[in-house]
C-alpha cells in the first residue's frame, strides 16, 4: 500500500493498518547521542521500530577518511537493518524524529531512496505532531519477524568532491548548503576544524522548509523558495550538502515534495570537504 513517497500527515499515518505500515522512530540529539534510545524506551508511536543515526544510519566505526562526521553505512548494513525490522516491499514506511525530519528522519528517507525503496515517507511534524494529535503511543518493543532483503545503493544519487568542485566552478552544478547562515558565512563553527563554505555554494538553511509549528511549508511555497535560489537550473543540476550529510537530506526531501525531483547529495559535506586542507574555503556571503 503506497500512501506517499515524501511526506505523510499524522492523521493519515495513524489510520494505516498495522499490517500495511512500518513506523520508524529515528529521534536523535546530536548533543546527547543516547537521548533517542532513551526517548524511544519511554514512549514511541505504537509498533515503531528504532533506527539510530549513529548506530544504524551511519558507519561510525570505520575511519572517516574524508567521508565526513556521519559516513554513510554500507548497503549491507542498511540491508541488515531492513531485514531484522521485517521490511517488505508492500509496506508503507513512515519515519519520524523530533526535529521536523531535519535530523535522522530525512537521512533515513534518503538512504531508503538510494536503496531503491519508494514507499517511504517522513511524518510531517514528527513526534510533536503525533503527540499534539494524541495518537496511540506505547513503550513496547515490537517483535517483528525478520525478512529476506537485498538492496544496493544507487551511486547516481551522490556526487564526489572532485565532480562537485568541477561542476560548481564551471557553473554546471548548483550547490546548496543547508547549514544555518552564520555557519555558512564562517562566523561560527561549533563542530568542524575549519569555518566557512565551499566556494560557489549557495545558502539554503534547512530550517526555512518548516513553519512555526515545525510542519513543512506548502509544496507551492517551497517550490518558489528553491527556484529563487537555484534560478533557471533544473533540479538534477542541484547538489545538497550540510555539515555531515544529515540535514542536507531535509532540503532534498523538501525539493522532492515541491515537485523539484532529481537533486543529489554530497554525502561527506563540509566535514568531508575540509578533511583535505588543499580544497578551497570561502567565507561571508556568496557572490
Amino acid at each position: 500500500m503506497l500512501i506517499s513517497r515524501t511526506l505523510v500527515d499524522a492523521g493519515t499515518a495513524a489510520h494505516l493498518s498495522a499490517h500495511d505500515v512500518l513506523f520508524v522512530d529515528a529521534r536523535f540529539d546530536l548533543a546527547h547521542p543516547a537521548q533517542g534510545d532513551e526517548d524511544y524506551a519511554r514512549a514511541h508511536v505504537r509498533g515503531a521500530v528504532r533506527a539510530d543515526l549513529d548506530r544504524d544510519l551511519a558507519d561510525m566505526a570505520t575511519p572517516a577518511n574524508g567521508r565526513g562526521r556521519h559516513p554513510l553505512p554500507s548497503p549491507e548494513r542498511f540491508q541488515a537493518w531492513l531485514a531484522r525490522s521485517g521490511w517488505r516491499p508492500d509496506l508503507q514506511v513512515v519515519v519520524y524524529d523530533a526535529a521536523g525530519g531535519a535530523l535522522a528522519a530525512a537521512r533515513f528517507w534518503w538512504l531508503a531512496r538510494l536503496a531503491g525503496l519508494d514507499n517511504v515517507a517522513v511524518l510531517d511534524g514528527g513526534w510533536a505532531a503525533w503527540a499534539r494529535a494524541a495518537l496511540p503511543v506505547d513503550a513496547e518493543v515490537p517483535q517483528r519477524e525478520a525478512t529476506a532483503v537485498r538492496v544496493a545503493f544507487d551511486e547516481a544519487g551522490m556526487v564526489d568532491a572532485d565532480t562537485l568542485a568541477e561542476g560548481v566552478a564551471s557553473g554546471r552544478l548548483v550547490l546548496l548548503d543547508a547549514r544555518a547562515t552564520p555557519r555558512y558565512r564562517g562566523e561560527v563553527e561549533p563542530l568542524d576544524p575549519v569555518a566557512g563554505h565551499v566556494p560557489g555554494a549557495r545558502n539554503r538553511p534547512f530550517a526555512d522548509n518548516l513553519d512555526t509549528d515545525g510542519m513543512f511549508r506548502s509544496p507551492e511555497a517551497l517550490r518558489r523558495a528553491f527556484e529563487g535560489v537555484i534560478g533557471p537550473h533544473p533540479a538534477d543540476d542541484v547538489v545538497h550538502m550540510c555539515g555531515s550529510g544529515v540535514t542536507a537530506c531535509h532540503n532534498l526531501l523538501a525539493m522532492e515534495y515541491a515537485g523539484l525531483c532529481g537533486s543529489r547529495l554530497y554525502a561527506p559535506s563540509w566535514s568531508g570537504w575540509v578533511s583535505d586542507r588543499s580544497r578551497g574555503v570561502a567565507t561571508g556571503d556568496a557572490l
